[in-house]
């Protein structure tokens, strides 16, 4: 019964007899896995993306500066909201002292120069976005390298997105190990921009 029991159990697990006696013992695993700092042998890895750019060195450099840029832009929103409202006041208090077709003028100027600063802004803030995807493709393109290292250390085949995964094993999640390598590697990304 326990003989029966054993081949079940690898067909639940997706592994064939013939897959089980090609593993490698656990003393091979542990050779292998001096190659990798964490000893995370698999086929397949998960990683959290959003994290690993995140709590990267390079990814905390570009949150902080975007972060920077973005309060500045509020900054500047918010004075040029009051400058608006303090001339809307004044033109409001002109208006009866004045011709309705000479107000119209002032009004219709003021309008286009609300709608004018609108998209100046709206421009700055989209360049704020543009700005962080940029900064996003340059980390995928020098994380690459990384990656494929780890993958190596790992004897791994693909690295899925964590959050695409339905279920998957603590065991194969590496995001902390590729941050740890891309921190080592490209560091805040400042000396590669040089």
């Amino acid at each position: 019964m326990y003989r029966a029991f054993i081949p079940f159990v690898m067909m639940l697990a997706g592994v064939t007899p013939g897959q089980a006696q090609q593993a490698p013992a656990p003393e091979t695993q542990q050779n292998a896995a001096s190659g990798n700092a964490q000893g995370v042998i698999s086929p397949v890895l998960t990683i959290d993306s959003e994290r690993l750019f995140r709590d990267s060195a390079f990814g905390s450099r570009v949150s902080r500066e975007i972060e920077a840029q973005s309060e500045q832009l509020a900054t500047e929103n918010r004075e040029i909201e009051a400058e608006l409202e303090a001339e809307e006041r004044e033109l409001t208090e002109k208006r009866t002292q004045m011709t309705p077709a000479a107000f119209r003028v002032l009004a219709d100027a003021f309008d286009e120069k609300v709608q004018r600063t609108r998209a100046e802004q709206a421009s700055k803030n989209r360049a704020l976005s543009e700005a962080l995807d940029l900064e996003r493709d340059r980390f995928l393109a020098a994380a690459a390298p990384v990656m494929e290292q780890l993958m190596r250390n790992s004897d791994a085949a693909v690295i899925l997105e964590r959050r695409r995964v339905f279920v998957s094993s603590s065991a194969i999640e590496v995001t902390d190990q590729a941050i740890s390598l891309l921190d080592e590697t490209i560091g805040d990304g400042l000396t590669e921009a040089d």
